[in-house]
């Protein structure tokens, strides 16, 4: 059983494996389609992006961390990470984290923590992705057919009132549909712009844990994740492209209707987002102590 003591979590050797072999079914049983898929070199938009944006390899999610505030109470050192004794048990050895990483996590708990206190802002209606393929010949994902024309496309963004306040979301505009956005966002402007209603910004609580792993824990990692799933399938089921050779009907952001509708998973991805990102706080807060 755990015992939550000073921040610190203890687990027996039992509980340790048995967390490690829960974790690697999980994740084998949610990727197991996508890896085969991927062997036949088969496109999937949604999961693809998952592993090609994000730059966690199926291999390490499935490799259980308790996250550096956990003793493992065992005679020998737990498998797979850096471990060092105390008078408890094995606890992860923190050493690994330099100078370098140590600013890194500085810089993400600042931002995170910004975030959480904001309000959100529901209502972009997923513009982004249009406006991503605004005006050019060369769409991000060249093998998906667009649901609409493409004088709709254009024309819809230029109907629109677009508010993009995510850097990572707005580099990637055209450079014609820059300009039609109200904020002009930049890296160094994050801590500033980021806020909890942008489906890329709780997207990015699993970035931000898996950047630290094995320090944070595979838990939130994996909670992290399955978020950021549900996330990208209405990023993409709200865009141009046409998901129905994949068996998904679009989110038809174009209409009212579609709207309403993309503005109520917005507010479902914030509430989950927020409890995410307090666990996140907590476990990078350990970490900078």
């Amino acid at each position: 059983m755990e015992v939550l003591l000073d921040q610190k979590t203890y687990l027996s050797q039992e509980e340790y494996e048995q967390k490690a072999l829960q974790l690697k079914k999980k994740v084998d049983d949610s990727l197991s389609d996508f890896l085969k898929r991927r062997s036949r070199q088969e496109k999937q938009p949604i999961l693809d992006f998952l592993f090609e944006y994000y730059k966690f390899r199926p291999g390490k999610m499935g490799r259980y961390s308790p996250g550096a505030s956990v003793i493992v109470q065992s005679e020998l050192s737990p498998e797979d990470h850096s471990w060092t004794k105390t008078v408890d048990g094995w606890q992860l050895d923190t050493s690994e984290l330099h100078e370098k990483r140590l600013q890194s996590l500085n810089w993400v708990l600042t931002l995170v923590e910004a975030t959480q206190d904001r309000k959100p802002h529901i209502g972009c209606m997923g513009m982004h992705e249009w406006a991503m393929v605004y005006k050019t010949e060369q769409p991000r994902h060249p093998y998906l057919d667009y649901r609409v024309p493409v004088e709709e496309i254009n024309k819809f963004v230029e109907s629109r009132t677009i508010t993009c306040s995510h850097f990572d979301a707005f580099r990637f505009f055209t450079e014609e549909a820059r300009p039609l956005n109200k904020i002009q966002p930049e890296r160094d402007k994050m801590i500033d712009l980021e806020q909890p209603g942008c489906l890329h910004t709780n997207m990015d609580i699993y970035r931000w844990a898996y950047k630290f792993y094995p320090f944070v824990s595979s838990e939130l990692i994996w909670d992290a994740f399955q978020l950021t799933r549900d996330i990208r399938m209405i990023d993409m089921l709200a865009s141009p492209y046409d998901m129905s050779s994949y068996g998904y009907e679009p989110v038809r952001v174009e209409t009212v209707e579609g709207q309403q509708k993309y503005m109520r998973y917005q507010q479902e991805f914030y509430e989950r987002g927020k409890p995410l990102r307090k666990r996140l706080i907590d476990e990078l807060k350990f970490l900078a102590d």
